[in-house]
């Protein structure tokens, strides 16, 4: 990863930051499973778990030939006047490394599900058994974003990893994060 643009978000009175940052990484997301293979990451500069924040700039890494393959596509349509992209930029020779993830927690919903799917518990069993209190509360910002294929609303959690010197190589989902269990990175100046 050689390579990145940065695009900060530029709320107003209309759209707020969080809006504005769901609604790029939405596009974003689009368009990076269709076009470049796993092989573009994102990070979030302003990352803050205090106010469960992913902050106004987001991070596109990878090298320069796919960044301008993907930056090719039309996928900033109706945000531009919302957003400020820089071109394509080398990262810097003193960058370090750190992961950004998606992390998720099965809903109770699901547990109940699967419980009585395989048998394990009856419908009226699940209800006392698995109960709202149960569910674990994630403390990390998150997209919230709608499913293309169900059009429900989802949240995904972004888990902010260490600083590291030397990067972990890997493929990133088309969110763009890495996987939980392979800490894929990024780099980190």
């Amino acid at each position: 990863m050689d390579s990145y643009i940065e695009i900060t978000v530029l709320p107003d009175l209309e759209a707020d930051a969080n809006f504005l940052m769901n609604n790029l990484c939405s596009k974003l997301h689009a368009v990076l499973g269709q076009v470049t293979e796993g092989k573009v990451g994102v990070s979030f500069p302003n990352y803050a778990v205090a106010g469960k924040n992913l902050g106004t700039k987001l991070r596109i890494h990878g090298d320069a030939a796919m960044l301008g393959k993907l930056m090719a596509q039309s996928w900033l349509k109706g945000l531009r006047d919302y957003c400020q992209c820089s071109a394509i930029l080398p990262v810097p020779a003193n960058a370090k490394q750190r992961y950004f993830a998606r992390r998720q927690v099965k809903s109770v919903h699901n547990k109940r599900q699967r419980s009585i799917s395989k048998g394990w518990l009856t419908q009226d069993e699940a209800m006392t058994k698995i109960s709202d209190d149960s569910q674990k509360l994630l403390k990390l910002p998150f997209l919230q974003l709608t499913s293309r294929g169900n059009k429900q609303q989802m949240n995904v959690f972004v888990e902010q990893g260490p600083v590291i010197d030397l990067p972990t190589e890997g493929s990133f989902n088309s969110y763009g994060l890495s996987r939980l269990s392979e800490k894929v990175t990024v780099p980190w100046f």
